[in-house]
């Protein structure tokens, strides 16, 4: 038996998949917006499986827990170690602003306040020569003063530390060896890239989310071991790869898009036993509305995210993400105008119907009122769904006030929700030159179905699929998951035949670096491949475009330059529409991924079969109609 958890912002997702007959299981818990109770929460759906925890062979794991902790600013104390005269790099950032046309503007507040964001002398050049010896001596004060302060984790960022980590490595073990059980992120471990100031975002927030997420997957083994369930357990990264406990415990920033990751994997794997090449991946959740692209067979990535306007490096699936799900509450604004989300009711209290305490609508219970949701059969028949509370809610929030009738003002709730789903959508495609009309929609998560056509019907696709069981389809994913590793560097130089035999070499050190990590996962050589990319630009340009290179041209340098000349230049054209062919190139950042594989479940499970006779039927509004419709169901 292989199990698969995702724990989200309001339920926990379990699939039972059974390796040698293909049946699926599925099963739902709700989620407690505590994180100390969560492992509690996925026992106890685990309990419900029919069969014991003993007999599962591997168990695969998405989870929010890092990204909650980032969004609500709830993590650790952490102090920051860097280099002499850049204390302030988290207050200054980029020194520009974000939202252009806004003068009161204002960065996030530094996660490290600034007593707490300690110098010491160092310097290395950009090429990773040492110009200042480290200063161990001023190290260990300004460490036993962080650790005096209360500090839970410590940072050490040094300047130019992913062309020559040798002073960050010596840092880390002074102060490890100093305070055994203090927790350290180097951060040439989680960004080994240049930027200093997204480099240093994101080695504090690895350091702001490690105990948290590293308590609770302490606690979760825990408790499995003490059901039977005493093997690994393998943890989706927002690379879409899983690695070990460990690991994520000690990278917790690699996890932050773990639950997300795992649909996506499904939505690829679905996809290619369907024949679908482009697809748009959209999940419908309690708290958000996530979408990411297929083209070509290819999952899109992108090398930097922000969470909570903080960035983060690192290679992780292309996943935008909206305010947008079951639990988006409606509101109206100080204008009088009628808005959905992004604010959620979550888990506790809750859609009005679930009867946990919500007072304000949600979608949830616009469908509820619609006749979309079948109030006595939700979550197996668990739980009843209150539908006088719910139209209470909605008549006294925002119908009266906005002098809309019941049904008006429910469908007008739910026509925003699609709106704001079609928007993020097109975010993907249409500004990226790409056309929603040449790609099939899947929509999965607790509400794809619901609004899958609306949606699709927007943007002018030509088919939608629904899988079965979609609210449990992002843990689904995790069954088909690989082990992944993921390593870069930075080196910044222009595109010639020399430069070429240098970036041949850098990328069989990365393949080496992380061979050795999915080895450790217990991978034979023979049962890894590896995956290469370089980051180009134009000469004079300062953004990049990330290329694949083809394993066979590592081994002939003119095929190496011509192969990665014309998809640079494709993709140039594509995104901005122009594209000089012998124009100079520069390479910045060299990467290189090692895949274990694991063995796929058999995708026959998944496959609708022939639908059977209506159960029942009952009146449904529909907004073309506009009005209710007796409906089979």
């Amino acid at each position: 038996y292989r199990l698969a958890i995702d724990v989200g912002g309001t339920f926990v997702d379990f699939v039972l998949l059974n390796e040698q007959t293909g049946e699926v299981v599925i099963e739902k818990e709700p989620s407690s917006s505590d994180p100390s109770q969560l492992s509690r929460n996925v026992l106890e759906g685990v309990g419900r499986l029919p069969v014991g925890a003993g007999d599962i062979t591997r168990l695969f794991h998405g989870m929010t827990i890092g990204i909650n902790a980032l969004v609500q600013e709830n993590g650790a104390k952490v102090g920051l170690i860097t280099t002499d005269g850049f204390r302030d790099v988290l207050e200054i950032g980029r020194g520009s602003r974000k939202e252009i046309y806004n003068y009161f503007y204002r960065g996030p507040t530094p996660l490290v306040e600034r007593f707490l964001r300690r110098e010491v002398p160092e310097r290395l050049d950009r090429a990773g020569d040492v110009v200042t010896p480290l200063d161990l001596d001023r190290l260990g004060e300004e460490a036993a003063y962080l650790v005096k302060q209360g500090v839970d984790a410590v940072a050490i960022v040094f300047l130019h530390a992913y062309a020559n980590p040798v002073h960050e490595r010596a840092a880390k073990a002074h102060v490890a060896q100093m305070f055994p059980g203090l927790a350290v992120t180097a951060s040439h471990e989680v960004a080994s890239e240049w930027r200093e100031y997204e480099r240093t975002s994101t080695a504090v927030m690895n350091g702001y989310i490690q105990s948290l997420v590293g308590k609770y997957l302490n606690d979760l083994s825990r408790r499995l071991v003490e059901v039977g369930y005493d093997r690994p357990v393998a943890i989706m990264q927002s690379n879409g790869g899983v690695c070990s406990a460990e690991t994520a415990s000690e990278k917790p920033i690699r996890t932050l898009m773990s639950g997300p990751a795992g649909g996506v994997i499904g939505a690829k794997a679905l996809a290619d036993e369907l024949g679908y090449d482009n697809v748009i991946c959209a999940d419908v959740g309690g708290t958000s509305y996530d979408v990411a692209l297929i083209e070509s067979g290819r999952i899109l990535e992108r090398m930097e995210t922000s969470i909570a306007k903080r960035p983060i490096l690192g290679t992780l699936i292309d996943i935008t993400s909206i305010g947008a799900g079951g639990g988006s509450l409606a509101w109206i604004d100080q204008r009088g105008g009628l808005r959905v989300g992004p604010q959620s009711a979550g888990a506790r209290p809750g859609p009005v119907c679930f009867g946990f305490g919500g007072s304000d609508p949600t979608v949830t219970d616009c469908h509820l009122v619609l006749g979309r949701l079948d109030a006595d059969n939700f979550l197996g028949s668990r739980m009843k769904l209150d539908t006088a509370a719910a139209r209470d809610a909605i008549k006294d929030k925002i119908a009266r006030p906005l002098g809309l009738s019941l049904d008006e003002a429910a469908s007008g709730i739910l026509a925003i929700a699609e709106t704001n789903m079609t928007y993020a959508i097109r975010t993907k495609t249409v500004e990226r030159g790409l056309d929603p009309r040449e790609f099939t929609l899947l929509s999965y998560g607790g509400g794809g179905g619901l609004f899958a056509a609306a949606t699709g019907e927007e943007l002018d696709v030509r088919s939608v699929i629904i899988p079965r069981f979609p609210a449990n389809f992002s843990a689904w994913g995790l069954l088909t998951s690989d082990y992944l590793e993921d390593a870069s560097v930075t080196r910044v130089q222009t595109f010639t035949s020399e430069s070429a035999l240098s970036l041949i070499e850098t990328l069989g050190n990365l393949e080496g670096e992380t061979a050795a990590a999915v080895a450790g996962y217990g991978f034979e050589s023979q049962e890894a491949e590896q995956h290469y990319r370089l980051d180009v630009r134009f000469a004079g340009q300062e953004y990049t475009i990330s290329v694949d290179v083809d394993p066979d041209w590592l081994s002939d340098v003119e095929t190496l330059l011509s192969g990665v000349r014309e998809r640079f230049v494709a993709a140039h054209r594509q995104l901005y529409g122009h594209g000089d062919r012998d124009a100079p190139l520069e390479v910045v950042t060299a990467r290189c991924r090692t895949i274990g594989k694991v063995k796929k479940p058999r995708l026959e499970a998944m496959k609708a079969g022939e639908p059977g006779a209506p159960k029942s039927s009952r009146p449904v509004y529909f907004r073309g109609a506009g009005e209710y419709l007796e409906t089979q169901i």
